[in-house]
Order: structure tokens, then C-alpha cells, then sequence
């Protein structure tokens, strides 16, 4: 991966993936969306897809021999998630808080507002996923947007929504941005 040269107040790039128990579930679905936006995340692209087993062994090969690994791949398989491009100043860190703890026992009782604290099931059924680091953001954003080029949002896109952040109106779709509100 080639890297970006960009503003230090650019806005960041995060991935946040919206697991099948959530999106089964249409008012949890709709909650968790409005969740993104009352904290002035920015939706980049978002599109709902079926991901295949394959796909999910690819994307969780670092826990592979891990006790979780076969439940983690099975679920993730077993029915259409929504991921999501977020855009803010601090965006993996704000969805990685919003999210709560991966353990939703932990997050029933240290972040019970949180995310997973609300509707977490399981710590595999535990609505959702957000990268780590900058980089897994990145591989990660590839991994579900390949036609999505981060060098070009941050060339074209980035310095715009940065200027007019505070009238920017997200869209919910994967086509980019309504435009200022």
C-alpha cells in the first residue's frame, strides 16, 4: 500500500462493520445507524452485503487457531451485514468508544450506553467490528470497498467535507455525500 500525504487536521478513515445479528434486526439496525450519525460521523459509503465463508477466513485469518475462530467465521457467513466507510477527526478511536468493549459482559457493565452494551448478544454476536489502527483501516476499508481508492478521497473528497465539516449532511448511501446541509 502506497501512502497518503495529508493535512494533520485531515479527517480519518475508519471501517464499521454492522454483523448479521444487528441487521436482521431492523430497529436495532436503524438505532445503531442513527447512533453514527448523532456523533457526527461522516458515511463515506456504506452497502449491505452477504459475505461468503471464504471471505470471512480471509478477513479473520490472524485469529485462525484461536477457540473463537470457527463460531466468529460461521456467524459472520450466516447472513447480510452492512459496512460502512465513517470519515471524523478522530474516527477510529470515536467508533471503537461508541462501540463499547468486544466483551459484551464487560460492556453491559463498563460502557452500558455503548453499543454492544445496548444490544450485544454474545461476544461473537456482538454487533459490530471497527479497526484497530489506522493501517487495519486501510486493509480493511479494501477488503469491503475495492473500488473505493483512500488516495483519491483524500486528494479529492477530504479537503472539501474537512472545510465545510460543520454543514455537511451525510448520505446513506454508497454514492458519497448529499452535500452541505
Amino acid at each position: 500500500m502506497s501512502t497518503v500525504l495529508r493535512s494533520p487536521r485531515a479527517l480519518q478513515l475508519t471501517l464499521a462493520l454492522l454483523k448479521p445479528d444487528v441487521v436482521a434486526h431492523p430497529l436495532i439496525l436503524e438505532a445503531i445507524h442513527q447512533q453514527i450519525l448523532n456523533n457526527k460521523f461522516l458515511i463515506v459509503r456504506m452497502k449491505e452485503l452477504l459475505w461468503k465463508r471464504e471471505d470471512c477466513q480471509r478477513f479473520y485469518q490472524d485469529f485462525a487457531g484461536r477457540f473463537f475462530y470457527q463460531r466468529l467465521v460461521e456467524f459472520m457467513a450466516s447472513g447480510p451485514i452492512r459496512a460502512y466507510i465513517l470519515a471524523h477527526k478522530d474516527a477510529i478511536q470515536l467508533w471503537r468508544t461508541l462501540m463499547g468493549p468486544t466483551r459484551v459482559f464487560r460492556a453491559r457493565y463498563t460502557a452500558p450506553d455503548s453499543i454492544r452494551g445496548s444490544f450485544g448478544l454474545t461476544d461473537t454476536r456482538n454487533t459490530t467490528h471497527g479497526s484497530d489502527s489506522a493501517l487495519s483501516a486501510s486493509r480493511e476499508i479494501a477488503a469491503f470497498f475495492p473500488e473505493f481508492s483512500e488516495a483519491r478521497w483524500y486528494e479529492e473528497e477530504e479537503p472539501r467535507l474537512r472545510s465545510s465539516a460543520e454543514g455537511v449532511r451525510p448520505c446513506t448511501t454508497d454514492a458519497g455525500f448529499l452535500g452541505p446541509a
